[in-house]
């Protein structure tokens, strides 16, 4: 289960128990329980809603400052339109054209004159030849193309490095005009011009802002520059037909066909470099906003806030959440300081006087401790909750002891009742009082909170004390139902408020509280159980139960064990009254003290039977191996039957560190006292911890032995009873429980009473000489006699009715 291991996970954070750790864990709880208070600390709290009866004049008690929400969204909102749309212009654009301007138009010029210095050195070559009297027509001349094929091939390339695509036609033209300085500077030229006055992707959008103007950020320099006229900018379309206006006294000396060529290529080449940054300019209208700070105005000290019997307006509720504000904001901290420091202190002493343990195991008070602190912090959540449904459902007269009926409807008293059950009324008491104060912190009225939840809480852990059933939680929260509308009756006599109807709503709501409160406990003692290991009355009595599994298997297979436990149950639970421990706890841990015994039944010598002894066979090592094995055995079988921790740790502890003596002598004898170790024939441990666990060591080695006496007569049985607890004493097995040398005492008295009727005297009866004889004088009830009666009948038949094989095998 999630919560199991989550829990044991805890307690093992906080184990060893030590008092540094203590500390802490209870400020940690002091701070979390002040957290919970903390809304109630600002005196004289306003929480009227819009629509609410003021119910009584509030004045401001110095200058406040109000906060003016329309006036500061309004501010932020003027913040935001004043600040100008960002655009961005791309600087690099021009270079960046001019250079594949140049780059492609240099690149045809190279190819051209490659071209032509090949046509020089063919026809050098061509020469020479000649010139040595070779016949012209024998004379070896390079295969070179002519240049229009070479420079057709070349129009891809060209096209690519300006990015642009050309007619053939223009492309031609080009060709004819060899790719000139003079084309290319004149392209560069007004292309440059265009692209310097500014080219805007969309010139609609920008006219927009034409009234404001518009922030214009180099792309590569971040240079901003405020520009007001907008309509010096180019549209994409503008830009176009501006090439030939520009074009025209630059080109007027071209050709004609060359000019149009020109003026295409310009066309083609410019792009925007004007483009609207919208993030940017969303960014920077954000940042305006939050950079307004709030706008206030100010009511002066004494000024009315709202009267008594006004309805409550937003405005009332913008002027007492500024009040509620500016006081929590100097008081607060100071009285949560001050509220957690109390709470500590208080829990503090709450330790110390009534939750220190001091004999219990280092682990069990871990846990207890843990369960306290998860108790008290779980029903603080539970007040909390309570008194925000207060808010929900508020009372409609204003002098009812408490400001809503839902208050009276908290189940608080089951955190003192589930206490009880687990750690019994001397810590649920205390608690109740440690309850009856943080509720008083809580709620509005601390002697009305006090009286109620310290009374419900403190009887309904008494009510619960002596639990063996289930039916008891809901017949104790029945009477805490009852208990609290006799309170309610009472605070309302108290504060002279005896309202018909309120008082039914708060009676009503009361009997609900403390029957949720028993509800509540009901379903919440069984996640405890697992949680926790702890073990109720209830579960305790559910396990007694000879039908559960474990036992009865204990009785199948190891009948002998069986018995045995039977009677240590019953010797515990007679000692266990005797010394006021817990009586059902040790017997419940008396019949399970041996179920570790089910694995291997035949090597204990209460299940042998004809004699045979298997540990005959053994050597004395092995034998005490078997015998030490019944332990873990059974802590296995415990926690796979979900036994809980209380007999877990009983059946661990019930033989302690004590030795197996009989088959420690026996490897002495066998190999010699050097070579015998004696920690190897003694459990494992730990020593008994508490009564109940003690007690069941004690018996079972009473009950064992008394079975070795052949004449066990009262004198004889007690003589053994006081050797064997004084040998389990003198061997410090009861040094870690909390048995003290006068409870040895009544459990030795009570160990003797119960075995001596176990062992009394029998009475002999004789049977009757013939059929219809009246009885002798000292036959018993039935007539027939004990001794007689063991002896085999004389008549070949057996006598009428007789059994012959009655019991043999």
């Amino acid at each position: 289960m999630f919560f199991s291991r989550l829990t044991k996970r805890i307690q093992g954070r906080i184990s060893p128990y030590s008092n540094s750790l203590v500390f802490w864990v209870l400020a940690l709880v002091a701070v979390l329980i002040t957290l919970l208070i903390y809304p109630s600390l600002v005196v004289n709290s306003r929480t009227y809603k819009v629509g609410d009866i003021a119910a009584k004049n509030i004045k401001a008690p110095r200058d406040l400052f109000v906060e003016d929400a329309e006036t500061t969204e309004e501010n932020r909102r003027k913040a935001a339109e004043a600040v100008l749309t960002v655009y961005d212009r791309d600087e690099a654009m021009r270079d960046a054209i001019i250079q594949k301007l140049h780059a492609a138009f240099e690149g045809s010029r190279k190819i051209i004159a490659d071209h032509a210095k090949a046509l020089e050195e063919a026809a050098k070559a061509s020469q020479s030849q000649e010139t040595e009297g070779q016949d012209a027509s024998q004379a070896v001349r390079p295969a070179i193309r002519p240049l229009p094929d070479v420079l057709a091939d070349n129009k891809a390339a060209f096209e690519q490095m300006l990015g642009i695509e050309l007619t053939d036609e223009n492309y031609q033209l080009l060709v004819k005009d060899g790719f000139s300085h003079n084309l290319e500077n004149h392209i560069s030229q007004i292309a440059s011009q265009i692209l310097a006055n500014g080219v805007v992707a969309n010139k609609e959008i920008l006219l927009e802002e034409a009234n404001r103007g518009i922030m214009l950020r180099g792309l590569q320099s971040k240079n901003e520059a405020y520009v007001q006229s907008l309509k010096q900018f180019y549209s994409y379309a503008q830009a176009r037909t501006m090439v030939r206006v520009v074009g025209d006294p630059i080109l007027k000396d071209f050709n004609p066909n060359l000019i149009n060529l020109v003026v295409e290529l310009c066309q083609k080449l410019i792009k925007p470099n004007i483009t609207l940054n919208m993030q940017e300019t969303l960014a920077r209208k954000q940042e305006a906003r939050e950079a307004v700070t709030e706008a206030h105005y100010i009511i002066k000290a004494g000024e009315m806030l709202l009267r008594d019997g006004d309805k409550v307006t937003a405005e009332h509720v913008k002027k007492l959440n500024a009040l509620n504000k500016q006081e929590g904001d100097q008081r607060t901290v100071i009285r949560g300081i001050g509220m957690g420091f109390i709470v500590l202190f208080f829990l503090i002493a709450f330790h110390l006087v009534y939750l220190r343990p001091s004999n219990r195991e280092q682990e069990q008070k871990g846990r207890e401790f843990l369960f306290i602190c998860l108790v008290l912090l779980s029903f603080f959540v539970v007040a909390r909750l309570f008194l925000s449904m207060s808010a929900v459902f508020p009372h409609e007269s204003g002098t009812a002891p408490f400001s809503s009926p839902a208050i009276f409807a908290a189940p608080l008293a089951a955190g003192s009742m589930i206490l009880c059950l687990f750690l019994g009324l001397d810590v649920a008491l205390p608690f109740a009082i440690a309850m009856g104060f943080f509720a008083s912190a809580l709620f509005a009225k601390p002697f009305e909170s006090w009286i109620y939840f310290f009374l419900n809480s403190t009887l309904g852990a008494y009510w619960t004390k002596e639990c063996r059933e289930r039916n008891v939680f809901i017949k104790a929260g029945a009477k805490v139902g009852l208990l609290n509308v006799g309170l309610v009756a009472a605070l309302y006599l108290y504060t002279g408020a005896p309202a018909v109807k309120p008082l039914v709503i708060d009676m009503s709501m009361a009997f609900i509280g403390g029957m949720g409160a028993g509800v509540l406990t009901a379903g919440i003692v069984p996640l405890v159980e697992v949680s926790f290991g702890f073990a109720t009355d209830i579960k305790l009595l559910e396990l007694a139960n000879l039908d559960k599994p474990v036992l009865r298997r204990l009785m199948l297979e190891a009948p002998g064990t069986y018995h045995h436990s039977m009677l240590v149950g019953s010797l515990v639970e007679a000692a266990a009254t005797a010394i006021g421990a817990n009586p059902l706890l040790a017997r419940v841990c008396g019949y399970y003290h041996d179920i570790g015994k089910i694995n291997k039944p035949l090597y204990f010598i209460e299940n042998q039977m004809g004699g045979k002894n298997r540990h005959d066979k053994l050597a004395p090592s092995m034998s005490s191996l078997i015998l030490i094995a019944h332990v873990r055995d059974g802590v296995e079988m415990a926690a796979r039957y979900k036994l809980g921790k209380a007999i877990s740790d009983t059946i661990q502890q019930h033989h302690g560190t004590s030795k197996i003596s009989y088959f420690f002598e026996k490897a002495k004898q066998l190999r010699g006292e050097e070579n015998v170790s004696e920690a190897d024939f003694r459990y494992p441990g730990p020593r008994p911890q508490t009564k109940e666990a003690g007690l069941v060591m004690l018996a079972d080695i009473v009950e064992a032995a008394s079975r070795t006496l052949e004449n066990p007569t009262p004198a004889r049985i007690q003589g053994l009873v006081q050797r064997l607890i004084n040998n389990v004493f003198s061997d410090g097995q009861l040094d870690e429980c909390e048995l003290t040398l006068k409870d040895l005492h009544q459990i030795a008295k009570s160990f003797n009473q119960i075995l001596s009727g176990i062992y009394h005297h029998r009475v002999e009866y004789i049977e009757s000489a013939s059929k219809g004889e009246g009885k002798k004088a000292n036959a018993g009830a039935n007539g027939q006699s004990a001794k007689n009666g063991d002896k085999p009948p004389q008549n070949g038949n057996g006598g009428t009715g007789s059994l012959k094989r009655l019991g043999l095998s």
